[in-house]
Parts: structure tokens; C-alpha cells; sequence
């Protein structure tokens, strides 16, 4: 039995990087070698937590891009050789979402999640996979650490383009870990005039000013929902955008908006937590609150054609490429704040 190495979750906080069987390719699937892999907040977050439910040992990992090594006799769409993104989520293509144009709503939806992930040399890409129609080549002159953030930028990109942030806005993005980043440079390349980050962390403060921010609130330090009135002449952001896992963000943006603006719920908080809004204050300014979640395949696609066509600089925001031994170093870095993006190479 050939065997590969990768980073085994046996429980919350139990993450081993170990020898395991390499995956075996199905007449209908194919296998690709990890090229690399993001290390995302969401990752940390489930292998911090019984994200499972005691269904270890398991292998995640999701913002995956690989070469093909293996492909079954019935697969005619792909051939060994090929470099691919692969989104982590396969829509069915066929149910009443699917067909509504919101296949990141699929009700069939199939994910990596329950087969194994990227924190490994090498995944299986089942049938499901292989039919989804998730899966994008990339072009050879495309690094492959670069094209893993075509997965986390393409739900920043459904969200700002779902929320229609376009010319002249005033932007608040409250989170400056990667994905406020992300929506930071985005608002700039959509036509927003000013984007405002608020963020408790300062060293991500100041390091997300290159990223398009044009200006910085410490949370910490000052009163962020006073601090956003003054920049705006106390009329409020147009589109206020929570992208972090507090329920005090969440809070804030609605007293951050201006009347008849949006506030969008990005990030999610712990589960079974519940946040307080003031909905008098909602409904009296006309505050219209949405929350996001995912992509559909075409926002994917597009997501990375701004990471091939080089107007999304995905250099900028990967402070780290590590070996996939030293994954938990890698999860000490980013939640210390120390690492902006990792990467990991398998």
C-alpha cells in the first residue's frame, strides 16, 4: 500500500502529521498531488473545536490547488498532468437552487469535507467532483500558492458584488485579517471611494493599510462607531461589511450605517451564539441587513480570472509558505496575528 504524508485531525486541538494510505483513484474520479494549500481562519476554527462531532480521524483543508496524477478510464474532462483549483464545494447543477443561478445554495451539495481534504500530498476527486464543474485549470506561469486564494477571495467577491459596492461608496470592513483585506482591495478596484478598516489587533491595523484602507480605527483604543461618524460627517458608511466572528461587530456596524445604507453579516460567529440588534434602529434609518455566505460557480470562476489577470495581487497578502509538517506552527502564527496568510506546501 503506497502511503503519503498528512495532517490528521484525531479531535480539537489532537492534529498529527503522519503516514497514511494515499488515496486510491475511482474509475469516475481522479487524484491530484497537493501543489498547496491555504490555511484559512475557518480551518483553524474546526480543528480547534469538535467541528466533527467526534467523527476522527479525518483530513480537512480547502483552499486547495494540485496536479493531476491519476485519472480513471471513464473521465474524459481532465488529463493527468493538468494544474487545477478546486473549489471545495460541488453543486449538483440540477436542483430547483442550481437552477435559480445559486449553486452555492445547492440542495445536493457535495464537499471534501466528507471524503478527505488538502492538508495532504495527495486528494481524491470523486465523481461528484469531477461532473460539479468547480474545478478550474490554471495557467503555468500562475504559482500555486498564489491561486489558493481564488477560494477565499470568491466569496468576498459574491458578497461585494450581491451588495453592489460600486462608485463613490464609503466602505467599512470591520476585520483585518485576510479576508477584511480582500474586501478592502476589492471595494478599491469596484470604485469605492473610501474604505475605512476597523480592527482590535494593531499590527493588522497597520498592516492592512496597503490594501487600499484609507483609514484605521483601532477598536481598542477608540470608540469605532464614533470614530466612523466623524470620518463620514456624521452621516454613516453605504455599505458597513462584518467580516470576523463577533457578535460586537456585528452590533456596531448597524449604528456604523447611514440610512437606507447595507450592513453585511460575513463572518460567522460560534455556533449556538445569538447577537442583539437594535431593530428599532434598523427599521426607523431604513438599514437593509444581509448576510453572505459562499459563491456560485460563475463568482468563482471570476474570483480567479482577478487572481490570473494579476488585478488582484495575491503576493501581497501570503506573509508565510510553510511546509505542511509544521502546520500547527502555521496555526500558532495566524492566531497570534503574526501571520497574515499561510500557506502550505505539502
Amino acid at each position: 500500500m503506497e502511503m503519503m504524508t498528512a495532517a490528521v485531525m484525531y479531535g480539537p486541538k489532537d492534529l498529527r502529521v503522519e503516514q497514511v494510505p494515499r488515496p486510491v483513484c475511482e474509475p469516475d474520479g481522479m487524484v491530484i498531488r497537493i501543489d498547496a494549500v491555504g490555511l484559512c481562519g475557518s480551518d483553524i476554527r474546526n480543528l480547534t473545536t469538535d467541528s466533527r462531532n467526534g467523527d476522527y480521524p479525518h483530513i480537512i483543508g480547502h483552499e486547495t490547488v494540485g496536479t493531476v496524477v491519476e485519472v480513471g478510464p471513464k473521465v474524459t474532462k481532465y488529463k493527468v498532468g493538468q494544474r487545477l483549483f478546486v473549489h471545495p464545494n460541488a453543486p449538483c447543477l440540477r436542483c430547483e437552487m442550481c437552477r435559480r443561478g445559486m449553486d452555492n445554495m445547492c440542495l445536493n451539495l457535495n464537499t471534501y469535507a466528507t471524503v478527505q481534504g488538502g492538508f495532504a500530498q495527495y486528494m481524491p476527486i470523486p465523481h461528484w467532483g469531477v461532473d460539479g464543474g468547480n474545478i478550474w485549470e490554471i495557467p503555468d506561469d500562475i504559482k500555486a500558492e498564489h491561486a489558493t486564494l481564488a477560494e477565499p477571495l470568491s466569496s468576498v467577491y459574491a458578497c461585494q458584488e450581491e451588495i453592489n459596492v460600486t462608485l463613490g461608496d464609503t466602505v467599512v470592513v470591520i476585520g483585518a485579517g485576510p479576508i477584511g483585506c480582500f474586501h478592502a482591495e476589492l471595494a478599491k478596484l469596484r470604485g469605492a471611494a473610501k474604505v475605512i478598516m476597523v480592527e482590535i489587533n494593531e499590527r493588522r491595523l497597520q498592516a492592512s493599510m496597503q490594501f487600499g484602507v484609507d483609514h484605521g480605527i483601532n477598536s481598542s483604543k477608540t470608540d469605532p462607531v464614533h470614530a466612523v461618524m466623524d470620518l463620514t460627517g456624521g452621516k454613516g458608511a453605504d455599505k458597513v461589511i462584518s467580516a470576523n466572528p463577533s457578535t460586537v461587530a456585528q452590533q456596531q456596524a448597524i449604528f456604523m450605517c447611514a440610512p437606507g445604507g447595507i450592513v453585511t453579516f460575513f463572518g460567522g460567529v460560534p455556533r449556538g451564539v445569538l447577537t442583539e440588534l437594535d431593530t428599532n434602529h434598523i427599521h426607523y434609518s431604513n438599514i437593509w441587513v444581509y448576510g453572505h455566505y459562499g459563491a456560485t460557480s460563475t463568482q468563482c470562476k471570476k474570483a480567479l480570472d482577478l487572481i490570473i489577470d494579476r488585478r488582484f495581487k495575491a503576493e501581497k497578502y501570503i506573509t508565510h509558505v510553510m511546509p505542511l509538517a509544521q502546520i500547527n506552527e502555521a496555526i500558532e502564527l495566524t492566531v497570534s496575528g503574526e501571520a497574515q496568510k499561510v500557506v502550505l506546501i505539502p
